[in-house]
């Protein structure tokens, strides 16, 4: 019976497990005991898995911590090395792209970016992923100059675009041990519509035969990859026993907004992960191989990840939320000190009760794993090569886009219609204002993406600019008299205002907190963002205040 428990995209500790050393043999490998409970020693085999990624390269830097970054992961990766000598990453669902089809003006970018998605990758040691439709939005040509560039397997036995994209298996001996993996996907859009030239069969009866294939190879440990509906993997791993683990990721992507982890769950012996989307979260999946009879399938019993997520569920939604509520009082000076330090006092009791929870291990005998789900954050570090690798992307693009939409100015606004006039014009009437503004982030949103070459990126711009795309306001290379998040932004375009300033109703004099949200401040570019409060550390005498 599949057991559904819920698990979030927080971070699962690893918990110490005892019981083996690292596999030297195929079938009888060092043991120190049979059951865990004694002094943990590496695993036989360690997973990092990734699902949906979808052409997150980083998030935006909107708010601290932000999750996600490959560079994030790949400082972590480099710093389990001494933790977990025998390693394999792998992932599934749509790596390269956000959306299944790429927009006109924003299509060089994109295909920029999967690049260096697949240059980190091949960095990070990706071996193979199970495309989504994403994966050919730039075309069969882009994704097979982005499998080669990562220098990874695009895994789906069941699916062919005529060119030979894509393979179904693989066997890599790690650790004196074989491991077989095993790729499927059904890469269709929403209207069941396949990419041009791409076609898939039957996705269960490609699993079956891979793992028939890789077990003639001497595979041991079967891995299977799949870009699936999740019910549609779930029942997948149902009909196919002997896979040890099933790696799920979504077969199509669509828009930025972030998913949690689902829960890892036993679909009889075969362990189900799907990491968070767009990098959030990896999926770290700890094998520890115990000596066997001869010819026996190797089974891995639970010792920690499935059986006690419900309740480490509990305290980390508590924990997310007090993180959010205290996020929330940065800067504001209208909360007590003594109430934040209250707050935080909380949270790291949390913390510990969180902790003390997950390094309980529980008994088993033989072949076991520990699952769990680690957060991509800036406390991970930064590896310096993938973040080059950014840097190199965000100036290509900058230098890109500053000469292709040099021409690109805004449509003028219809006749009778206000537009934009820009900050300065507003400061001859409102000197008060302005002097409140210029004390707010608002007022260097432009220069914090010049900082990184981002000025001229389309996925960036408009939430730093006033009127970004409207009537009368700017756009991604005329915006001089509009930089930053200006009085407009909130007030709406003054030019009529200008004309008749005794006339209130030309404006909007109170803007809702609300727009914000839905303009710029909400998920995932900025998580726990309580705009009421916000509202307030932008007012001041003269400004609402």
């Amino acid at each position: 019976m599949r057991r559904a428990i819920p698990w979030t995209a927080l971070a699962f500790a690893i918990l110490a497990a005892g019981g083996v050393a690292a596999c030297e043999g195929c079938h009888t490998p060092p043991a120190t005991t049979g059951t865990t409970g004694a002094a943990s020693s590496k695993p036989t085999l360690r997973l990092y898995v990734t699902s949906t990624i979808a052409g997150a390269l980083e998030p935006c830097g909107c708010s601290k911590d932000q999750l996600g970054g490959v560079q994030h992961l790949a400082s972590y990766l480099t710093s389990q090395k001494d933790a977990a000598q025998n390693t394999l990453f792998l992932g599934a669902g749509p790596m390269l792209f956000l959306e299944p089809k790429l927009k006109p003006d924003s299509a060089k970018q994109d295909i920029w970016k999967a690049e260096a998605l697949a240059h980190a990758a091949k960095q990070m040691g990706l071996a193979a992923w199970a495309p989504g439709v994403n994966d050919w939005a730039g075309g069969t040509d882009t994704l097979d100059s982005c499998r080669d560039a990562a220098a990874a397997k695009l895994l789906a036995g069941n699916v062919v675009d005529g060119k030979g994209s894509t393979t179904g298996t693989f066997v890599r001996e790690i650790g004196g041990l074989k491991v077989g993996v095993v790729g499927v996907a059904d890469p269709k859009d929403r209207q069941g519509t396949y990419p041009d030239g791409v076609r898939a069969s039957e996705a269960l009866a490609a699993m079956k035969a891979g793992i028939a294939e890789v077990k003639k190879q001497g595979a041991e440990i079967l891995i299977g990859l799949a870009a699936l509906p999740r019910g549609e993997a779930l029942r997948l791993a149902d009909n196919v026993p002997e896979l040890n683990v099933l790696v799920v990721g979504k077969p199509i992507e669509i828009g930025d907004g972030n998913d949690l982890a689902k829960a890892p769950v036993l679909a009889g012996n075969t362990l189900v992960v799907e990491a968070a989307n767009h990098l959030q979260t990896v999926g770290v999946i700890d094998l520890f191989v115990q000596p066997r009879k001869e010819g026996a399938p190797l089974v891995f019993a639970d010792a920690g990840g499935v059986s006690r997520a419900e309740a480490v569920l509990g305290i980390a939604g508590r924990i997310r939320d007090l993180e959010a509520r205290i996020n929330s009082w940065a800067n504001d000076k209208s909360v007590k000190p003594e109430d934040v330090a209250a707050r935080k006092a909380d949270l790291e009791k949390l913390r510990g009760e969180k902790a003390k929870l997950e390094a309980e291990v529980t008994p088993v005998e033989g072949s076991y794993f520990h699952v769990s789900s680690v957060e991509i954050r800036d406390g991970l570090g930064s590896d310096k090569a993938v973040m080059d690798g950014l840097v190199s992307y965000y100036k290509r693009v900058n230098d890109y886009n500053k000469d292709a939409f040099k021409d690109r100015k805004p449509e003028p606004a219809e006749a009778g219609q206000p537009s934009y006039v820009g900050v300065e014009r507003c400061t001859e009437c409102h000197d008060d204002a302005r002097k409140v503004w210029d004390k707010t982030a608002h007022a260097t949103a432009y220069p914090t993406l010049q900082k990184d070459f981002k000025e001229f990126n389309l996925d960036c711009v408009s939430c730093h600019v006033t009127g970004y795309g409207k009537p009368g306001g700017s756009t991604v290379t005329f915006n001089d008299k509009l930089q930053n998040v200006q009085c407009e932004e909130c007030h709406g375009p003054g030019s009529l205002h200008v004309k008749d300033p005794k006339n209130k109703a030309l404006l909007i004099t109170s803007p809702k907190p609300e727009s914000c949200v839905s303009g710029c401040h909400h998920p995932p570019h900025v998580e726990g963002f309580d705009a009421k409060a916000k509202m307030k550390m932008i007012l001041g005498p003269g400004h609402g205040g």
